[in-house]
């Protein structure tokens, strides 16, 4: 442990990363030791954030209080829907998504949150690589209206990808973060 002035960088600790405050560092000691290490999941999208919702309705009901469940919009509407939908927090805009996403485990959402200039511009190329260089583990559904086609994926109805979504591939992930 090496402090410098009022933050405190610990190396060798899962689940922190350096430059956290003292605060940060006790309840994450405070819950671990509890045993109660919730998993940081972000749920990110934009528009009116129908496909967002969809995603926290079935994490919510998988997982319940296990993981805390943040929603990101790229604009408030996005996040406003996904916090009645289920989520346990919610923040919108550039900044909240750049400065979340470096401290989730997992970022779940379609897989325009990582194109520049996606969602008819609400994506700005600095969200895009925050998601993108975010060390969190990402599972990004494939979904989007803009001129492309990802090769050798199937089209599927959004609720059989967010329930293969949800059971198989998240459990795994979170089992292993």
């Amino acid at each position: 442990m090496r402090q410098t002035g009022k933050q405190i960088s610990l190396s060798g600790h899962e689940g922190i990363g350096s430059g956290v405050s003292a605060v940060e560092i006790v309840a994450f000691f405070v819950c671990k030791e509890k045993g109660s290490v919730k998993k940081r999941v972000c749920v990110i999208d934009g528009q009116g954030g129908g496909i967002g919702s969809t995603l926290i309705k079935y994490l919510k009901a998988a997982h319940g209080e296990t993981v805390e469940l943040i929603a990101l919009g790229t604009n408030a509407i996005a996040a406003s829907q996904m916090l009645r939908a289920g989520a346990n927090r919610c923040a919108s805009g550039e900044n909240a998504i750049c400065q979340t996403a470096l401290r989730a485990h997992c970022i779940v959402g379609p897989v325009t949150i990582t194109w520049a200039n996606a969602m008819l511009g609400e994506v700005t190329p600095k969200m895009a690589e925050a998601v993108t260089t975010s060390p969190a583990i990402k599972l990004l559904l494939p979904l989007f209206q803009e001129n492309a086609e990802i090769i050798g994926v199937t089209s599927e109805p959004l609720p059989h990808l967010v329930q293969t979504l949800v059971e198989k591939r998240l459990k795994e992930v979170l089992d292993h973060v």
